[in-house]
């Protein structure tokens, strides 16, 4: 009940030095008020009435009255604080995600397709203020879905990602170049394209670096990840007579030249994946670095709660007042 009172005056709080003060006054004046007379025997005097043993209540009932008028004077209340929220400056978002034969390599857990697929989803959740939008690319590119900023649709859209959508290849040039394609019209703040990869560029009619050109003729920053751990993989090599994956180890290649050469050029910055935790740390680096102002207002409301502690201090006297005057008026 009183975990939410403040004082919005506590100096007054040192008033309630005046209360021991007042006690020793009373107690000294008492003292002297008394007269003493000194017999021999008590014997043929009454016992003293209750009357005269309450008598102390009086005083005691003005210093309770004293002490709530003080807590009144430091001004208890309760406050209450609502807050809104308004976006200042959003940004604008193109996941290219690579969806080629050797994103289901293992050497991510459980291949690194899904795992991206994890780390992108928590990605997009921390990301309310900003519209996304999916490119997937293998062979050649296309739009999954265009930047909105209605998360479901776009965490539905990524979970639809899949092998087998494109033809087999990498086309880096093509993957960049869509998501250009996406952002170019966009009137956002900061308009910004992560584009992953495991492999080098070997598909498309579209250079990767006249892609980067065109990112930094409309002002798009982009960051590049390259997937996948060094050295050897376990990787689809060729298919069974079912049509599955046959699984052997191969080299990973990543041309981490040129995706080092496209961040730098668009004003963002290259990172490498090696396993699923790095992943993430790379996906919580970019959200730290892209940042949405928020403007917050609160709004305080305060409720006084000094009037009942003046209307009790009122009571107190006017009780103190009523026995004085009657059941200790022989006693003053």
């Amino acid at each position: 009940m009183f975990d939410n009172i403040e004082f919005a005056n506590p100096q007054f709080f040192w008033l309630y030095l005046l209360l021991p003060v007042a006690v020793v006054w009373y107690l000294f004046k008492r003292r002297h008020e008394m007269a003493s007379l000194r017999i021999s025997s008590l014997r043929g005097f009454t016992v003293k009435s209750l009357a005269s043993k309450l008598r102390p209540l009086l005083f005691a009932l003005r210093l309770l009255a004293l002490a709530s008028v003080i807590t009144a004077l430091a001004r208890p209340q309760t406050e209450d604080i609502s807050t809104r929220t308004k976006t200042t400056k959003g940004i604008d978002i193109v996941m290219a995600i690579d969806v080629s034969s050797s994103m289901l390599a293992r050497d991510l857990k459980p291949n690194r397709l899904s795992a991206l697929k994890e780390v992108a989803a928590d990605f997009i959740k921390k990301r309310p203020n900003d519209r996304i939008g999916l490119v997937g690319y293998a062979g050649e590119s296309y739009t999954k879905t265009p930047i909105t900023s209605d998360k479901s649709i776009v965490l539905a859209a990524l979970r639809e990602i899949s092998y087998g959508e494109l033809e087999d290849g990498t086309a880096i040039g093509m993957g960049l170049a869509t998501s250009v394609n996406r952002l170019k019209e966009s009137k956002a703040i900061s308009k910004v394209i992560i584009l992953l990869t495991d492999g080098v560029n070997n598909s498309g009619f579209i250079e990767p670096n006249t892609a980067a050109d065109l990112a930094v003729e409309f002002g798009i920053k982009t960051y590049t990840i390259g997937l996948g751990t060094n050295g050897n993989a376990l990787s689809p090599i060729a298919y069974n007579r079912d049509g599955s994956f046959r699984y052997g180890m191969r080299q990973v290649e990543i041309d981490e030249k040129l995706l080092q050469e496209i961040a730098k050029l668009t004003g963002g910055k290259y990172f490498r994946a090696t396993d699923n935790e790095k992943l993430e740390e790379i996906y919580d680096e970019i959200n730290k670095l892209e940042k949405t102002e928020i403007e917050e207002f609160k709004y305080y409301k305060y409720e006084e709660k000094f009037r009942p502690l003046i209307f009790l201090a009122g009571v107190l006297l006017l009780v103190e007042w009523g026995l004085r005057s009657s059941l200790f008026k022989s006693f003053i």
